[in-house]
């Protein structure tokens, strides 16, 4: 059987204000921070420290900046509790629920194929190119 092919959508091929868009979007959700805080808020709304914690080698400050701009883009919530000392939680939004399959189906293809993929980089790193 042949293998389909996909194409890709015309608007990611646009110079144009839209192909800029989804450019912009693209670049937010593969950005490899917002991909792992994404994952995290899978279990459920975490406050910041539990976030930081679960995601592990990032620093305060690109935490922050991720989360601003994933709140931004409404894949997140951010809910401020009225409490001494003031409880912030994040949360997924439905929007960014719906991004989670096809984050996972890539997080899946990633680990399914980590092996092959690990060959072909000592080949090229050999100097004897990619494996066949």
């Amino acid at each position: 059987m042949a293998e389909a092919r996909l194409e890709m959508p015309a608007t990611c091929q646009e110079v144009g204000p839209e192909g800029q868009f989804v450019r912009g979007v693209l670049d937010r959700i593969g950005d490899k921070w917002s991909l792992m805080i994404i994952g995290s808020l899978n279990r459920g709304p975490r406050r910041f420290g539990a976030l930081q914690a679960a995601i592990g080698g990032i620093s305060q400050r690109m935490l922050t900046l991720n989360l601003r701009q994933l709140e931004r883009d409404g894949l997140i919530s951010r809910t401020v509790y009225a409490e001494v000392p003031p409880r912030v939680e994040y949360e997924l939004t439905e929007l960014g629920h719906g991004l989670l399959v096809p984050v996972l189906e890539l997080v899946n293809w990633a680990g399914d194929h980590a092996e092959v993929i690990e060959k072909h980089r000592a080949a090229y790193d050999a100097g004897g190119g990619a494996v066949g």
